[in-house]
């Protein structure tokens, strides 16, 4: 199920496009920006543990709408507070989502280097076999 996340992040784009619909105005512009990027952090975390095998459908959904829903609330609530949580929740998150998409750069880093290895060691196996048939 790791391409559960892949295919809502690829939604959440293509519907907007597809639908034609207008770029989000007002007072709540800064609320739904800061739930999207709550929503991509889900997803990379969600891509991560797919990739180390942790994966978990139920858990990737309700923590999808659980961040969204909570970092939307902390916005709103520091608005209404005088504090602006816009700026600290997207530092938060955006680091976030920076150590997530590095550990899957060097997940699928290592995955390649392993698969390299393992070809030139099947090479070299062949060759030995085939110097001691010879």
């Amino acid at each position: 199920m790791i391409f559960l996340p892949i295919i809502c992040l690829l939604l959440g784009v293509l519907i907007p496009i597809l639908f034609h619909l207008e770029p989000a105005r007002g007072a709540w512009v800064s609320y739904l920006a800061v739930a999207c990027i709550a929503g991509f952090d889900t997803v990379c975390g969600g891509v991560r543990a797919g990739l180390e095998g942790k994966f978990h459908t139920d858990v990737f959904l309700t923590g999808f709408f659980f961040n969204v829903v909570i970092a939307f609330f902390l916005v709103w609530f520091g608005d209404h507070i005088g504090l602006d949580f816009v700026l600290v929740a997207t530092l938060v998150l955006g680091s976030r989502i920076f150590n997530n998409l590095s550990l899957i750069r060097r997940f699928l880093l290592t995955k390649a280097q392993d698969e390299r290895e393992k070809r030139r060691l099947q090479r070299q196996t062949a060759a030995a076999a085939t110097t001691t048939n010879s």
